[in-house]
């Protein structure tokens, strides 16, 4: 019996997401998951080649600008600083290849500090490599 509940787990864990905005949501959760380990690259594989990422402080072109933009964060211990979520707050079907979703980001200090959060608004396009953010506007 525990044999056969280990298969259907695995079963479950190893199943595709059933929608786009399952995908969509369990890509957002793992680049968290990756902030959250220190893995830069995990943190930025959400990302198409070609992103687009507007900052308030200015506009990066790709996905080597955006982890260059993130390096400092993972350099100075980014997940030692606090945990990163992602609330969703909602999403749009664009088309069969194109979700919109606009997500609240919160990182809450490991030193029991002030919260920091933030707003974004992802557009994410299905690419040969599953879904991809192409488009990112982050407050």
């Amino acid at each position: 019996m525990m044999l056969r509940s280990m298969f259907l787990a695995a079963a479950l864990i190893a199943a595709p997401a059933a929608t786009p905005q399952q995908a969509v949501t369990a890509a957002m959760t793992d680049s968290a998951a990756g902030w959250n380990a220190g893995d830069l690259d995990r943190f930025v594989a959400i990302y198409a080649d070609d992103a687009v990422f507007v900052t308030p402080k200015g506009l990066l072109r790709g996905k080597t600008d955006i982890a260059d933009h993130y390096r400092p964060s993972f350099a100075k211990g980014g997940n030692t600083r606090g945990n990163l979520t992602f609330q969703m707050l909602a999403h749009r079907t664009i088309s069969d290849v194109h979700q919109l979703l606009f997500a609240r980001w919160i990182l809450t200090p490991s030193d029991g500090g002030t919260v920091d959060q933030g707003m974004t608004t992802l557009l994410f396009e299905r690419r040969k490599d599953g879904w991809k953010i192409i488009s990112d506007h982050s407050s």
